[in-house]
């Protein structure tokens, strides 16, 4: 029976393919982390040409990682953001896959380039949007941070017109009804929130990148009067880690606790309607996601 196995000059030929090719998608990955070509540019190509062109045998994980600033754990977060497997390859990615890998891609470059950015931050109740914030404000002063006012007591360790601006009803009722608050909401059914109006639009039109820590009403009410406005939801790595995070605060008695946990509830359902999504697994990363959606120096001081 004759052999099934191939000829040496064809094992030596594939061999030697085989070295081409990864060479090739070296050369394209070493070309994106030099700037020499954008990540857009790769897949473009890859959609364009053959299958065999080295942009389309590149893993979509390589391709990611080749983007300076992106170290694996955000590589694996964008991945599952894209709902793409760590195995696809650019070339092999569907139809819907391509639409959102090009344009988170476009997102990105759009940041690279400059220009200054709204970002909203919201989540649900003890996510630890405040604590993500107040680490953006130490480690990157070149966001500007915006102070809301509201109707409720200050939290142990809160400071007024760095935390909250803390007004009363009657002070809340004069800001709203002037015109100075670009948005206001009722959260838990207890207190007001708002966001006064003048800073942010001083600080864009000086060319800063502006962060907004607001509740989830407050995301969608900024998102229709500025539309370029960016919609950040920021995600628990569990259910059961957000409950031992507001337990564990000890700032709200037991009913208060349940009732805002309902209302978690109601809040992660939202999660759809913004525009990225980061998991608050530590702060420091968190805070890194949402300082790479904006255009801002990625060098930090040093934490306090």
């Amino acid at each position: 029976m004759a052999s099934m196995s191939p000829p040496d000059v064809d094992r030596v030929a594939a061999a030697r393919a085989a070295v081409a090719a990864r060479r090739a998608r070296a050369e394209v990955k070493r070309a994106v982390a030099t700037g020499e070509r954008s990540p857009l540019d790769v897949v473009r190509s890859a959609w364009e040409g053959n299958s065999d062109v080295p942009e389309a045998t590149l893993r979509v994980r390589e391709l990611l990682g080749s983007i300076v600033g992106l170290g694996p754990v955000r590589v694996a977060s964008v991945m599952t953001q894209l709902g793409i497997a760590d195995s696809k390859r650019v070339g092999g990615l569907g139809r819907r896959q391509r639409l959102r890998l090009e344009e988170w891609l476009r997102d990105r470059e759009a940041v690279a380039r400059g220009g200054s950015r709204l970002v909203v931050l919201a989540g649900p109740t003890a996510v630890g949007k405040g604590t993500v914030s107040s680490y953006i404000r130490e480690n990157y002063p070149e966001v500007h941070l915006s102070v809301s006012a509201t109707t409720r007591a200050p939290r142990p360790g809160e400071v007024h017109g760095v935390n909250y601006y803390f007004v009363s009803d009657e002070e809340f009722d004069e800001l709203e009804a002037s015109g100075k608050m670009l948005e206001t909401a009722t959260v838990h059914n207890a207190y007001r929130y708002g966001t006064p109006r003048a800073p942010i639009e001083e600080a864009l039109a000086e060319g800063r990148s502006v962060l907004l820590e607001i509740d989830i009403q407050g995301a969608r009410s900024v998102k229709e009067a500025m539309p370029e406005a960016v919609l950040v939801f920021l995600l628990p790595p569990t259910w059961e880690e957000l409950v031992r995070r507001l337990t564990g605060r000890g700032t709200e008695d037991a009913a208060e606790q349940a009732r805002r946990l309902e209302t978690a509830k109601v809040e992660l359902a939202a999660q759809d309607e913004f525009d990225h999504r980061v998991v608050n697994h530590t702060v420091s990363e968190a805070a890194q996601e949402v300082v790479d959606l904006m255009s801002v120096s990625r060098r930090r001081t040093t934490a306090r």
